[in-house]
């Protein structure tokens, strides 16, 4: 399995993101528009759609950009053309760092500016990818401080009656609209991912406060989020404790803290369990337990990532798919069976063809790697190996099956010293890594995409990488 994720580091990775960079700045600089999906069908099919710079995934396109320049400085020995150059090539390895640096800065001025925004919970996401990495990497001030304000923004919006940060400020869809501040308080499983910037802030600023608010956030939704789940026929036997789904989006009255309402606004319906909100709940109290060493969030990331595991394995034998290639036709090898369903629970509508959501496959993997990290550390070594086995299996089988076929690489030397991409088959081009990712599926959205490459499948696929080299497996 650890062959295959020797494709995270391939030079089609970094061509494709370096062509995306550069090209994505044309008539847009500084960046108005950020890459969010690429179509995996019809008239705009390969090329990246771009969403405003306001956009809650606007930090995962720089936070790429940051992963790639992590492994230039730290891992230079899985970083092509580094240190080795190329006399085909139109660039020395000097050059192709400052490129990145070139292109980290550029991307990232529009990010920074939203550090003060109050107007969304998603500070993590947009702040951390890359202020954080290049506070890290650079010890630049300027980043840590606005690591440091987005943390404020994000504690801003913590309701003490509620006992959570409030997500969003309105749900609006075909069967639901949610506007009222005073009356509602919206709070979604997603949110578990942003706790990880105010435990950051907090031990920065040596101030508890931020913490105490993230812990609080937590606990309260292990009661409101959480569904106890039983696992018919489960034999093994390695985790003997409980199993939690999730319910995705629950609306609280706003003055009392009780919950007035649960339902889902990205998964298939209310009691079902959305792939990638699991996704986010792993990892997200995988992350809380890193910070505080509460084993009750210790427990619930386990039993959500055990949930998770279940529900891949027990799957409809629709999802495999045999592996094309004379070696694996021999073996009857298949893949598919690790990749996720969009929704555990929704019909499958094309057997041939289920509809999966990779991103969903690799945030849980990035969660499993954490745990198994925090196993090692407490002397639990068959769970560790059960969790970065899993972690490995997850993302393997989904290189295998969703990576695009489509592949790109740097072009011959044609004069100067400049970066030059192209198809590795001419005219076959896909923008993202990653295909099979499902954004929102859900029939009451007004803004329904599916099936498609996702920035943020690709960014947690790189860090997934980058983890395992900080790690010392690769």
């Amino acid at each position: 399995m650890l062959q295959k994720l020797q494709e995270i580091f391939s030079e089609n990775v970094i061509a494709k993101m370096l062509r995306v960079a550069i090209e994505g700045l044309e008539h847009n600089n500084p960046p108005t528009e950020y890459p969010e999906f690429v179509p995996q069908n019809g008239e705009d099919t390969g090329k990246y759609f771009l969403r405003d710079a306001d956009f809650w995934t606007c930090g995962f396109f720089p936070g790429i950009l940051y992963l790639l320049r992590e492994r230039a400085v730290k891992y230079p020995q899985v970083f092509p053309y580094l240190g080795h150059e190329k006399k085909s090539f139109a660039f020395t390895s000097s050059f192709l760092r400052q490129e990145l640096v070139s292109l980290c800065k550029t991307w990232t001025g529009p990010v920074q500016a939203m550090m003060s925004r109050t107007d969304t919970h998603d500070m993590g996401f947009i702040i951390q990818p890359s202020l954080r990495k290049d506070w890290e990497l650079t010890s630049d001030e300027n980043s840590l401080q606005a690591v440091l304000t987005a943390a404020k923004s994000l504690a801003s919006r913590y309701g003490p009656a509620v006992g959570a940060i409030r997500s969003w400020d309105v749900l609006s869809q075909a069967d639901v609209s949610i506007t009222s501040m005073t009356q509602d308080f919206l709070v979604i499983i997603d949110s578990m991912m942003n706790l990880d910037l105010l435990f950051y802030a907090s031990k920065h600023l040596s101030d508890p406060t931020y913490a105490e608010i993230a812990i609080t956030h937590a606990r309260t939704l292990m009661e409101s989020h959480l569904r106890l789940e039983t696992a018919a026929g489960r034999t093994d036997k390695r985790y003997k404790h409980l199993l939690y789904s999730h319910y995705h989006v629950v609306n609280f009255d706003a003055q009392t803290g009780k919950v007035k309402e649960r339902r889902t606004a990205q998964g298939y319906r209310t009691e079902s369990t959305w792939a990638r909100g699991q996704a986010w709940g792993i990892f997200g109290y995988a992350q809380t337990y890193g910070w505080t060493k509460d084993k009750d969030f210790l427990s619930t990331a386990c039993g959500m990532a055990e949930y998770f595991l279940w529900r891949l394995e027990t799957a409809l034998a629709c999802v495999e798919r045999p592996i094309v290639g004379s070696e694996s036709s021999k073996h009857n090898a298949t893949t598919g069976r690790y990749v996720p369903l969009w929704d555990f629970d929704a019909p499958i509508e094309d057997e041939a063809n289920p509809l999966r959501d990779s991103s969903a496959g690799i945030i849980a993997a990035n969660g499993m790697l954490l745990l198994s990290q925090s196993m090692a550390g407490l002397g639990e070594d068959i769970m560790a190996e059960r969790y970065r086995t899993a972690a490995i299996r997850i993302v393997s089988d989904t290189l295998e099956y969703s990576l695009s076929s489509e592949k790109a690489r740097f072009a011959g030397h044609t004069g100067g010293e400049k970066i030059q991409v192209e198809d590795a088959v001419a005219g076959q081009r896909f923008d993202a890594i990653l295909k099979n990712a499902t954004a929102n599926h859900n029939a009451q959205d007004h803004d329904r995409y599916s099936d498609h490459g996702l920035v943020y499948a690709d960014y947690y696929l790189l860090e997934f990488g980058n983890q395992l080299l900080r790690m010392g497996l690769l």
